[in-house]
């Protein structure tokens, strides 16, 4: 992983449009072609990024970007797309780069690998007409829980004890990575939890996400009430 701390502008271009003015920011660009623009706030997620395969490009400032004290370009291009990611370095102030080696992944909690388990096989639980596809669905930024076949597509679920943003936004980035796939676009999401906070279903709701909230004890076969959709 190479870590850059400079000061930079940033614009994105494609299915969307985006720019960031000159500031100082943290770049990461990570060893399977993932580059994500950081600020010293807003938490783990990032301003900007491009997600990978993409590759990415470091060239000299044409005359005009030289004279705005431009020092260099780079220009990130997506491969399966034409989304671009193009970062104007100003000034570098840390450069580095570190060897992090294969990471073992996340492992989840007995409860939440135990309602992995019983809604991939209660599947039925998202809605009639949903199938499973696999459990543990890898992508380059982590294993979605559960992707399924529903009636409009492919449903991608992000399973958590307790509900919160972090599992909204994490979800989420999920999709945008998912729905940049022919094969699998268009891809739902839904965010399963024994318990999602207010929050979080909101902004859940306002990302077009669908909350399904499990009984786990129910689900094991044991008396209780029934999960609840919203």
């Amino acid at each position: 992983m190479r870590l850059v701390i400079a000061d930079c502008s940033v614009s994105y271009s494609g299915r969307l449009n985006a720019h960031l003015p000159l500031a100082r920011r943290l770049l990461m660009v990570k060893a399977d072609g993932a580059v994500l623009v950081h600020s010293d706030g807003g938490s783990y997620k990032p301003l900007n990024w491009m997600s990978p395969p993409a590759s990415m490009r470091v060239t000299d400032p044409d005359a005009e970007q030289a004279e705005a004290g431009i020092s260099e370009v780079w220009t990130v291009s997506a491969e399966k797309s034409d989304d671009e990611l193009k970062i104007l370095i100003s000034e570098i102030h840390h450069d580095s780069s570190h060897e992090l080696g294969t990471d073992p992944g996340l492992v989840k909690d007995g409860v939440e690998a135990d309602l992995q388990r019983l809604l991939a096989e209660q599947i039925e639980r998202l809605g009639e007409g949903h199938s499973l596809i696999r459990r543990e669905h890898p992508t380059p930024i982590g294993p979605v829980d559960i992707l399924a076949k529903g009636p409009g597509g492919t449903v991608a679920v992000e399973l958590k004890r307790r509900g919160d943003i972090d599992g909204v936004e994490q979800l989420t980035r999920y999709l945008e990575l998912l729905n940049r796939d022919p094969l699998l676009a268009p891809v739902e999401g839904v965010f399963a939890a024994q318990q999602i906070k207010p929050q979080a279903r909101t902004l859940a709701t306002d990302r077009g996400i669908r909350c399904v909230v499990l009984d786990y004890t129910e689900m094991k076969g044991e008396e209780s009430g029934n999960p609840t959709l919203f």
